[in-house]
């Protein structure tokens, strides 16, 4: 991209200094963006002294669009934001909603939820250190990353239909029940094709001397700073806030399974790294213990609170299950949720993921909000690109694992 001169705003224009500054778009078409963002920086040199995100290049509304579907229907939505894990968009979304209407879930359900939250956690991270590599020149990483990638997609169609948009949870339960052979692929995933691959990839990456010098040092936030622009998920816990939702206030089945918050000090890009990648060795461990304890009995709430899409045989063949299902889609009669507002949160991949609902008692939400990590980190990025060069930056971009669909709201 050419240089041009610096825009007024971004330096003082009485500085005599003023000349020797330049203004560069980074994005939005950038092959180290990975998405539509756009960074405008104020060049002394190669040093960067100023960098603006200018966000808006994907914008979807989905927060306004949450006030015309109902607590169904908008998890379509919510699948769109964080599309690198969409399942555990869903998890956060229905968490919020059974939590306003009162609804504990069913056994089986909290531990089919935490074991593909989970997966979908690995595959999130996955995709971040994989890219991160990529962009300072390790391609090699990147494909073992992404061929697990693809495992886990083969799951999530077999358990839902549906590769990239499983669209799978529902309010009180999931859209349908997993099966044998899905149990048999999550087993097969766990124990034999993701360790190797992960081990493929720290054996690459962790004494990788380019890796390491581009890494190591670069980005650094510390503790204090990390707790006070309410950095959260890993990159939190590489400067050493160990908070994670998961431990801190259990759902679904994470109170019955054991497993550590795994933490680091350094804070640079190098420690976001690291913790990505044990962290996925502690997904795998969860998912190990639940896959093998799931228990028996349905996964929907007894039709009897009338919540929940009856099963299809039930619409076919009974008054009842025809009426329920007609209520629920053509008019949201059976959804009478207090008037009320509050707000959820789960541990996502990316950090705390917490939605906030204004109900009016109808069938879909009077207001609908959300707290996506990435619009927190990156308000985040100016403050740790101040002083490093060009090339620094997709190193603390990577590192920051920035979702475009969940800046634009």
């Amino acid at each position: 991209m050419p240089l041009a001169p610096a825009l007024p705003f971004a330096v003082d224009e009485e500085s005599p200094e003023q000349e020797f500054l330049y203004t560069l778009n980074f994005g939005p078409q950038h092959p180290a963006t990975h998405t539509t963002l756009r960074l405008i920086l104020t060049l002394d040199g190669e040093t960067i002294v100023k960098a603006v995100p200018d966000i808006g290049y994907l914008h979807s509304g989905f927060e306004k669009l949450g006030e015309d579907l109902d607590y169904n229907q908008y998890v379509t939505i919510v699948d769109r934001m964080n599309y690198i894990s969409p399942i555990c968009n869903e998890v956060a979304w229905h968490h919020a909603v059974e939590k306003l209407m009162d609804i504990e879930i069913t056994p089986r359900c909290k531990y089919i939820r935490t074991i593909i939250a989970e997966l979908a956690r690995i595959s999130d991270h996955l995709l971040c250190v994989g890219a991160a590599s990529l962009d300072l020149g390790g391609i090699t990483a990147f494909m073992y990353a992404f061929n697990m990638r693809e495992k886990v997609y083969d799951i999530f169609e077999t358990m839902s239909g549906q590769r990239f948009h499983p669209s799978y949870t529902r309010v009180g339960g999931l859209m349908v029940d997993v099966k044998d052979d899905w149990v048999a692929m999550v087993r097969t995933f766990i124990k034999v094709d993701f360790p190797k691959a992960h081990a493929d990839v720290c054996r690459l990456l962790n004494r990788n001397k380019i890796f390491l010098d581009r890494t190591k040092g670069i980005g650094v936030l510390s503790k204090e700073e990390a707790i006070n622009r309410s950095a959260a998920g890993p990159v939190a816990r590489a400067s050493g806030v160990a908070r994670d939702l998961r431990k801190d206030e259990p759902y679904l089945a994470y109170g019955d399974l054991e497993f550590d918050v795994v933490c680091s000090r350094n804070g640079d890009c190098l420690a976001r790294y690291l913790v990505r990648m044990e962290e996925m060795r502690e997904s795998a461990r969860i998912i190990s213990q639940a896959v093998e304890n799931i228990p028996a009995g349905p996964v929907n709430v007894n039709i009897e609170d009338k919540l929940t899409i009856p099963d299809k045989s039930a619409t076919y063949r009974s008054i009842e299950g025809l009426i329920q299902h007609f209520e629920l889609f053509m008019w949201n009669r059976r959804w009478k949720p207090p008037v009320n507002e509050l707000y959820a949160a789960t541990e996502a991949p990316n950090g705390e993921l917490g939605f906030y609902i204004v109900s009016d008692g109808e069938g879909r939400p009077y207001r609908c909000r959300t707290r996506p990590p990435s619009f927190i980190h990156f308000a985040i990025f100016p403050h740790l690109m101040e002083g490093h060069s060009i090339g620094d930056l997709p190193a603390v971009l990577g590192s920051l694992n920035i979702i475009a669909a969940e800046l634009d709201r």
